[in-house]
C-alpha cells in the first residue's frame, strides 16, 4: 500500500475524457456523490502490463450505473481505452486499476435528475490487500455485526460505493480485535462474504460457495470456479450456514484485491492452508500472469 496519502501520489488520471495531473483531479465538497453515495466503482488488476478481464470489468461499471439509475457518458471500449492508456502513461506494469463514476454537483438534494455524470480512472502500485507473511499461513476474520441486506432494500447487484459503508464498519470493527477481516452474513442469517471479497470452502474435495443472491457475483470468483472446474473439482453454490463451518477443512477468500487468500479461522472455527486452496492459489496467478496464459495458450 502506498506510504504517502494517495491525494499525493504522483501521476495522472484519466478525468471525464482527459488525464489531468494527479494533484489536480479534485471535485466540489457538494458532490451528489459524496452526500448521497450516487457513485459506482471498479477494482481492478494489471498483471504484466496487461489489466486482467478489463472488459468484464468495464461492463459491470456499466451495469452498476444503470441500476442507479445514470448512465456513463462513454462506451466500455472507450473505459478500456483509457484504462489501457493510463496504465502506460503511469508507466506501470503490476498495478491496481480504480474507474469510478459519480453525480457531480449541479444540484444538491435526494434528488437530482440533471447531475452531470463525472467518471475518472486512478492507477497505483498496490501490492498484497492482506499483509503478505499472515496471507500465506491464513488470515483470521472476526463475525461482523452487520449483515449484507435484503436485495428489496438496497441495489445489491450494484458496485455501488454506499453498500461498502457496512463494510468498513465491520472491517474497522474486526482489526481493532486483532482480526484482519471479517464475515458477513446476509439478512437471514447466511453466510455471504467478507468485506470486500468472495468466499469458499472445501470439504471432501468439493468447493462449497454461498450463492450470490444478495452481493456481488465476483468476477474474481467466477474465475476461480472456472479454475476449479478445469481440475475437475466439483463446485457447490449453495446457502451456507454459520455452523457448517465447523465441518468444512479449509477456506480462502477471492477478489481483484485480495486474489486468493487462504483463511485460517473465523470466529470459533478454524481452517488448513490445504492442498485444493494452494492449487486454486498457484492456478489463480498463473490464469492473471500473461506470460503464464501464453505458454499455457
Amino acid at each position: 500500500m502506498a506510504s504517502v496519502p494517495f491525494d499525493q501520489l504522483d501521476g495522472f488520471i484519466w478525468f471525464n475524457g482527459e488525464f489531468v495531473k494527479w494533484a489536480d483531479a479534485k471535485i466540489h465538497v457538494l458532490t451528489h456523490g459524496l452526500h448521497y453515495a450516487s457513485a459506482v466503482f471498479e477494482g481492478e488488476r494489471a498483471y504484466g502490463g496487461e489489466i486482467f478481464k478489463l472488459n468484464e470489468h468495464s461492463e459491470r461499471l456499466l451495469e452498476s450505473a444503470r441500476i442507479l439509475g445514470f448512465r456513463i457518458p462513454y462506451s466500455a471500449e472507450e473505459i478500456n481505452n483509457a484504462c489501457r492508456m493510463l496504465l502506460k502513461k503511469q508507466g506501470f506494469a503490476d498495478a491496481y486499476v480504480r474507474p469510478i463514476a459519480w453525480r457531480g454537483s449541479e444540484m444538491m438534494g435526494v434528488s437530482a435528475q440533471n447531475n452531470r455524470i463525472n467518471c475518472a480512472i486512478a492507477i497505483w502500485q498496490w501490492p498484497s490487500y492482506f499483509d503478505p507473511e499472515q496471507r500465506l499461513k491464513g488470515i483470521r476474520l472476526d463475525i461482523a455485526e452487520y449483515r449484507r441486506p435484503d436485495p428489496r432494500t438496497a441495489p445489491s447487484k450494484s458496485k455501488a460505493a454506499g453498500l461498502y459503508m457496512i463494510c468498513t464498519l465491520s472491517k474497522h470493527a474486526a482489526e481493532a480485535k486483532g482480526y484482519a477481516d471479517a464475515l458477513m452474513l446476509d439478512w437471514r442469517g447466511r453466510v455471504a462474504e467478507a468485506t470486500g471479497a468472495n468466499i469458499f470452502f472445501v470439504r471432501d474435495g468439493k468447493l462449497h460457495t454461498p450463492e450470490p443472491d444478495c452481493f456481488l457475483d465476483g468476477i474474481t470468483r467466477r474465475t476461480v470456479i472456472d479454475l476449479a472446474r478445469r481440475r475437475g473439482i466439483e463446485v457447490v453454490e449453495r446457502a451456507i450456514m454459520p455452523e457448517e463451518m465447523e465441518g468444512f477443512e479449509q477456506c480462502f477468500l477471492s477478489g481483484t484485491a485480495a486474489e486468493v487468500t487462504p483463511v485460517s479461522e473465523i470466529g470459533p472455527y478454524t481452517f488448513q492452508v490445504g492442498e485444493i486452496t494452494r492449487l486454486l492459489m498457484n492456478d489463480y496467478m498463473s490464469e492473471v500472469q500473461p506470460k503464464h496464459r501464453v505458454a499455457a495458450e
